[in-house]
């Protein structure tokens, strides 16, 4: 999502919230202390396979699963940018969210269990492990895996925006000497590198127990604490409805809305839908999911992660509390800047050491994504870019030391990304990012339960979607900066109505998808050899079909 940078002005007192900042410190030092002690944690054999490094030995249960998944999914950035969308643009900009992760559950219910099964049946890693079995084309798994890695860059770099954000708030982080500015960064990513290369998947399991508890603490306290000293919830709304209808000056526009009206519905709509296809197609997503020990832990954890949801929507209404508060959130170098919103919120109205502890609950709430992501593009580049391409016999001790420099590559990309660019690079590919992976839908989920779509006619429409996408999103102009890639809404074909455009290309992409498949088997175009059977997506946990009786990388005996 969009976050633009147009909260209201005021001063920044400066200094150094020491109090805070101790509290901080303390509960990262705690968190660093657990990742390294990750490494023993359910005995692991060996580290050197991506099966153990990477997923976790495939052994974690529900509520592993459970605080894994919700540690992947509501990320610091989330912390960060759902209240800082509701703050500066409103309802459609910001509140869409919460439908989308509600929408989201029954979708996976639906189909990853099958994922889980055939994953663990053949020794799948990666999305693109599994397109590469089902359609027996190294071409369309090479689109999947590339569109997957170029996804989740960006989303790394994300997470060191809601570090950042603290770092301003509490007083360090910011001015023009490199060192106070860009240290402690240095130090949280440099200690995140160490423990995510040493514990793999087990670090950021465990730690997720710290960052979600602590998330629910402070997203709670604050919801029933806050309102009453803000005059209440009717001052709330009122507030940000009075805001959402002025005018913005440098638009001549509403500076959002309180409540979608009809012309903003379909992109409302677009927005949700569109989202809930698209967060289970990243890589990271897919890792937390296949590290799980059952295809049943995956159906619980669908029924229970909406208790997420909840938290999500009391968190977007803080954006409209930080409004009747009066909050300004400027950084340290003197402009505004919503991104700033919820830990300026927190500053303000809340004790030094619970503020410590939100800070905390937000710097904490980066690592444990970012440690998934970047083991998650690691895994992908290792096995469908380094194996299929560069080195197909490959061991599997081999794989997991490539994994494990390649984590540490892509957290150094991320951290020099967002500290010698602009941060709104880095918003602008994550929109792009969105787009992009919905183009990989088809492959992975229509192949989970047929195989009518063609590897040539899915790689075409992967193909227009990714430029019709890319291109749509390059020709949004910010209003405000006159930049590209200004959002991810535009006008849909035929309807005249703004939707989100990842869900038009994703349509463009399967008619071509469907109208080539169709041309393709009526010219009988071979459509490759699948490696899987019908039995492969119902295995469970305990069916010797998921032991070590794969075709593929760890091969000992032929699937019957």
């Amino acid at each position: 999502m969009t976050l633009l940078s147009n909260a209201l002005p005021a001063a920044n007192e400066g200094g150094v919230n020491y109090v805070a900042l101790t509290i901080l410190i303390a509960l990262f030092l705690l968190v660093t202390v657990m990742g390294f002690l990750a490494t023993r944690w359910r005995r692991p054999t060996s580290m050197e396979s991506l099966d153990e490094w990477g997923l976790g030995g495939r052994s974690f249960g529900t509520w592993v699963t459970w605080f894994l998944l919700g540690g992947d999914l509501y990320t610091a950035y989330t912390f960060v940018a759902v209240p800082a969308a509701m703050f500066a643009l409103g309802s459609v900009a910001g509140f869409f969210a919460v439908p989308y992760t509600i929408v989201l559950y029954p979708i996976i219910f639906v189909f990853m269990a099958r994922l889980w099964s055939v994953s663990h049946r053949h020794g799948y890693v990666t999305p693109a492990d599994f397109v590469k079995g089902r359609y027996g084309s190294r071409e369309l798994s090479l689109a999947v895996a590339i569109t997957g890695f170029l996804a989740i860059m960006p989303y790394i770099a994300l997470q060191l925006v809601g570090i950042q954000a603290v770092l301003e708030v509490v007083g360090v982080g910011g001015g023009d000497n490199w060192v106070a500015k860009d240290a402690p960064l240095f130090i949280a990513f440099a200690l995140l590198a160490a423990y995510t290369y040493s514990s793999g998947l087990r670090a950021p399991a465990m730690i997720a127990f710290v960052k979600d508890t602590l998330i629910y603490l402070v997203i709670i306290v604050a919801i029933v604490y806050l309102p009453s000293k803000v005059g209440g919830w009717d001052n709330v709304f009122g507030a940000a409805q009075e805001k959402m209808a002025a005018t913005n000056p440098a638009t001549g526009k509403p500076n959002g809305a309180f409540i979608p009206g009809s012309e903003q519905m379909w992109a409302y709509a677009t927005l949700g839908l569109g989202s809930a296809l698209a967060l289970f197609m990243y890589p990271h997503s897919i890792t937390a999911t296949l590290s799980a020990s059952g295809r049943n832990v995956i159906r619980r954890n669908a029924a229970i992660l909406p208790a997420y949801s909840f938290v999500l929507g009391l968190l977007a209404l803080l954006g409209w509390v930080a409004i009747a508060a009066g909050t300004k959130p400027i950084g340290l170098d003197g402009k505004p800047n919503a991104q700033l919103v919820i830990p300026q919120l927190f500053e303000d109205m809340f004790p030094s050491w619970f503020a410590g502890v939100a800070f905390a609950a937000i710097a904490i709430g980066a690592l444990v994504p970012a440690a998934i992501m970047s083991i998650a593009a690691a895994n992908t580049f290792t096995r469908n870019i380094y194996k299929e391409w560069i080195k197909p016999n490959a061991t599997p001790q081999q794989e997991a030391k490539v994994s494990k420099l390649v984590s540490l590559v892509v957290k150094g990309f991320a951290l020099i990304f967002v500290l010698l660019l602009d941060k709104q690079n880095a918003i602008n590919f994550q929109l792009l990012g969105g787009i992009w992976i919905l183009q990989t839908f088809p492959a992975i989920v229509f192949g989970l339960y047929t195989r009518w779509f063609h590897r040539w006619a899915l790689l075409a429409g992967w193909a227009v979607g990714m430029v019709y996408g890319t291109y749509s999103a390059y020709n949004v102009i910010n209003p405000v900066t006159g930049a590209h890639f200004g959002g991810s809404l535009a006008n849909i074909p035929g309807i005249a109505q703004m939707g989100y455009i990842a869900m038009t290309a994703f349509v463009i992409n399967l008619v071509i998808s469907a109208v080539l498949s169709a041309v393709l088997h009526a010219a009988k175009v071979s459509n490759g050899i699948d490696e899987t059977i019908r039995g492969d997506y119902f295995a469970d946990a305990g069916d010797p079909r998921v032991e070590r009786l794969d075709v593929g990388p760890r091969e000992s005996t032929p699937s019957p």
